[in-house]
């Protein structure tokens, strides 16, 4: 799901990962991009199939999201919400997408174009996002989702 231009996105990723975190190991920073670049791309595909198992089990228990309209979501209700049978989300893509890494904290960010239905209605969003992922007991889980919505392009008049 994550853009089609891997070899460029990876390249992109690593800048940042330097930038953020110049003192940890390469080869750990790398193995640290690659696990979070899976778990991402993984939880995106489960919540496209509704696969409440391996949504939750990438959440921690803890988890929070602040959606669009700055509603507070906790692990169970956004679960729920994104489990509802009103529900579809069509497969979709990741633009802009990078991680950054500090410890055992990570930034994933990007940009997502998503199209569905709710209720039968056909509904359409862009958004900025930003997950953050800890890693605890040496597992990352993410902890934390905060959603911007993207206006609409203004049309020229005309």
């Amino acid at each position: 799901m994550r853009n089609a231009r891997p070899a460029l996105l990876a390249a992109a990723v690593m800048l940042c990962v330097l930038a953020s975190n110049p003192a940890m190991p390469a080869e750990s920073r790398q193995r640290d991009v690659a696990e979070l670049t899976r778990l991402s791309d993984a939880w995106d595909k489960a919540i496209v199939r509704k696969d409440e198992k391996a949504i939750a089990d990438n959440m921690a228990e803890d988890f929070r999201q602040i959606d669009p309209n700055a509603n507070l979501e906790t692990k169970q209700s956004f679960v729920a919400g994104i489990i509802d049978p009103k529900l579809t989300i069509d497969p979709y893509t990741v633009e802009e997408f990078e991680v950054r890494l500090y410890g055992d904290t990570a930034l994933l960010s990007g940009r997502t174009h998503m199209t569905g239905k709710y209720d039968g209605q056909a509904f359409e969003s862009n958004y900025r996002y930003i997950d953050i992922y800890v890693r605890r007991n040496g597992a990352w889980k993410i902890v934390s989702v905060q959603i911007t919505r993207i206006p609409p392009a203004k049309r020229p008049a005309g």
